[in-house]
């Protein structure tokens, strides 16, 4: 698709073989272009030619601007005219910008100019030390290539979409006599029906639920399947028909499995018809016990119908997006509709400098958004894009099949993008709202702790095990912007000479292991210093180093986190420790900080309340992951400990015996009998379960 990138002035392009007149023009037009910036000077004053006001720290601005222009210049003089992506990175090798072009030379001679720029671009141009390139084919593999990078390298300028997690789908596999419905997420590896995306986990469980009572279909595993010697609960309280104990034949199973494939595609009608008739037959025939069973089922399918507001009557299959801009920020909504049925939405917050167009935020956050999704036949938007035509192809070339980008002026598309232009707007006041809420808090906290300025980035520890084993640490982190969960981190404790349930120790070695990683990967040297709060506050990122530092604990756990901080030459960063009340009551917790006596805050001070929200959080998150480490280990199998019995083998030998105590008193001919098992892996399994045996 593309060539490897290159670091060094690229060749230039060997002349095609065919006469093309756009490729002659554009020859002809980069030709132009050089001989004009050749004879031009660089300007004394780039910055007032620009008509910016441009506060730069260090050198002047004029003079970083010209330096940039002259490594953009130097790169440019023998760039290719063909397609391709660039990268503009700074002298500690950060990406700062990623970009495709029709024409790179073009595209990369409009900087090399130094004038007509946004200040967003021109502080791009200031920190530029060097230029990376890749060719493509095509502009539509350039585009593809771009969205890619950026998601990999969240260069500093560039649009970056957040919060980019995976959707869940709904999956009626194909792969079993008795298909199974469950929820899916990741790659569709596994044969059957995949059916989304949803927008969230609990649109696809409340779905499930009702198809579950509507179809009574099984949704346990493959292995438990096969071990049941009668109904589950599932099948009691009739949500499951039974088909792995016989209660319902293969036929009508396979029946049932048709009906809900046939309701998740569309042909809800005739789902529903259907039903209406075997309740009215089993009605006739005095039934009533089975006539009510239709009756449920169809009451199900209403749920979920009726619980998918503005479902669409001739929209089959789109992605709606709608992009709101405020106060220098952008919330993108995006609803799905599949099958004629609305299946949720979700709004996103994507990075952007405050100058860039919203045409530009959206048509990027889309590239980025179906980087790793497969696109619907139909992708409607609020706003016009200048490369519409471009992102079709792309997405059309992604999808393997004609993809529709389309910004709909009226009926009921457009009502479908105005409702969803509603939501952004709506979610995108409520987190206005929410920031401006919590930046008086963080004042507040500044206020009660004595720190200079409203912390942007506050840290929360806190520990959980359970008499020593399991044990973990966890931070949580918070901001102008509330609990930032991208930045949540757990410490498995690894340290063979701490005491079982020492929780100095602990903090000891939490600690340690998060602000020696700091300090290795970002050096809080005074330049780096002096330009971080000017970097974090043009591109709205969280500060790599905390604020304030809260610590689960009082006097002794305070104490073993500043002796930890001091001996790795941390002295500076503002400590907390949060002791709880007495019988541990919320409201009357005692607050501890280096250099002044302990103390408290008054009962409803609403810095109280926030600081207590931080604490429960760091909680909550602590023993979560225990609690998810605990139950690792409990369900642990025997098999993990045999070399060379990777997931499939595993997975076939279970599959085959049922259950760990079954392979282990199985034997070695009936080990090598497992469909595949070779005889070595029988024999490593024979070989662990009788070690030692006469």
């Amino acid at each position: 698709m593309a060539s490897s990138p290159r670091t060094t002035r690229p060749a230039a392009e060997p002349a095609p073989d065919v006469f093309d007149d756009e490729a002659l023009q554009d020859d002809l037009d980069a030709e132009a272009e050089l001989d004009q910036l050749g004879e031009q000077g660089l300007d004394d004053d780039i910055a007032e030619q620009a008509g910016l006001d441009i506060d730069f720290e260090g050198p002047t601005a004029n003079s970083r601007v010209k330096h940039g222009v002259e490594v953009i210049r130097a790169f440019w003089q023998t760039l290719p005219n063909g397609p391709g992506v660039y990268r503009m990175i700074d002298a500690d090798d950060g990406v700062l910008y990623v970009g495709k072009a029709r024409s790179l030379k073009k595209r990369v001679a409009s900087y090399a100019r130094g004038v007509g720029h946004s200040t967003r671009i021109l502080r791009v141009i200031a920190e530029t030390a060097r230029m990376e390139f890749v060719t493509t084919q095509t502009e539509t593999e350039a585009l593809l290539l771009e969205a890619n990078l950026i998601k990999q390298l969240k260069p500093r300028f560039n649009v970056l979409l957040r919060d980019d997690k995976s959707f869940p789908y709904i999956l009626l596999t194909g792969d079993h006599v008795s298909p199974q419905l469950t929820k899916h997420r990741g790659a569709r590896n596994r044969p059957g029906d995949y059916f989304g995306p949803f927008a969230s986990v609990w649109a696809v469980n409340r779905t499930l639920n009702a198809l579950q009572r509507a179809f009574l279909l099984r949704s346990c595993t493959d292995s438990y399947y096969e071990n049941r010697t009668r109904p589950c609960l599932l099948h009691q309280i009739k949500r499951c028909s039974g088909p792995c104990t016989g209660e319902v034949g293969h036929v009508e199973y396979a029946r049932l499995a048709a009906q809900a494939r046939d309701f998740l595609r569309g042909k809800s009608k005739g789902v529903k018809a259907q039903l209406a008739a075997d309740m009215q037959k089993a009605s006739d025939e005095l039934e009533f016990e089975r006539a009510a069973r239709y009756r449920d089922r169809l009451a199900a399918l209403s749920a979920i119908q009726g619980s998918q507001d503005i479902n669409p009557q001739n929209t089959e299959e789109a992605d709606v997006f709608a992009l709101h801009e405020e106060a220098g920020q952008f919330c993108v909504e995006v609803f799905f509709f599949r099958n004629f049925q609305n299946w949720g939405n979700r709004d996103y917050f994507p990075k952007a400098d405050k100058t860039t167009p919203a045409t530009e935020v959206l048509a990027a956050f889309i590239a980025q958004f179906y980087d790793d999704k497969p696109p619907p036949r139909l992708v409607l938007l609020s706003h016009e894009i200048d490369e519409r035509t471009l992102l079709e192809e792309a997405l059309t070339a992604t999808a393997g099949g004609r993809v529709e980008v389309n910004v709909p002026k009226r009926g009921e598309k457009r009502d479908l993008v105005e409702h969803a232009a509603k939501n952004a707007r709506e979610a995108l006041g409520r987190r206005l709202a929410d920031t401006s809420s919590q930046q008086k808090l963080l004042g507040a906290v500044a206020q009660a702790f004595g720190l200079p300025t409203a912390p942007r980035r506050v840290e929360v520890y806190d520990n959980s095990h359970i008499m020593g084993t399991n044990a973990v640490g966890g931070m949580v982190v918070a901001g102008p912007a509330g609990f930032s969960k991208a930045h949540y981190r757990t410490f498995n404790i690894k340290s063979e000479e701490l005491t079982p349930g020492d929780d100095y120790g602990m903090m000891r070695e939490v600690l340690k292991r998060r602000f020696s990683r700091l300090m290795k990967e970002n050096p809080r040297d005074a330049a780096a210093a002096a330009q971080a709060p000017e970097r974090e506050r043009d591109i709205g990122e969280m500060p790599a180093w905390p604020d304030l530092v809260l610590i689960d604990g009082g006097r002794g756990q305070l104490d073993a986190a500043r002796q930890t901080l001091e001996e790795i030459g941390l002295t500076d960063v503002p400590l907390v420790g949060v002791a709880k009340g007495p019988d541990r009551d919320a409201g009357r917790e005692t607050f501890f900080v280096p250099g002044r006596d302990p103390f408290k805050l008054a009962p409803r001070d609403p810095a109280l309340y926030f600081i207590q929200r931080l604490r429960d959080e760091a909680h909550r998150f602590a023993i979560g992951t225990h609690r998810a480490k605990r139950k690792r280990e409990f369900t642990k199998s025997p098999l993990d400990e045999i070399s060379g019995i990777g997931p499939a083998r595993k997975r076939a030998l279970l599959l085959h015996f049922g259950t760990a105590k079954a392979i282990a008193r199985a034997s070695l001919d009936d080990l090598a009998r497992t469909p595949g098992v070779n005889a070595a892996t029988a024999k490593a399994v024979y070989d662990h379960f009788h070690e030692g045996r006469g």
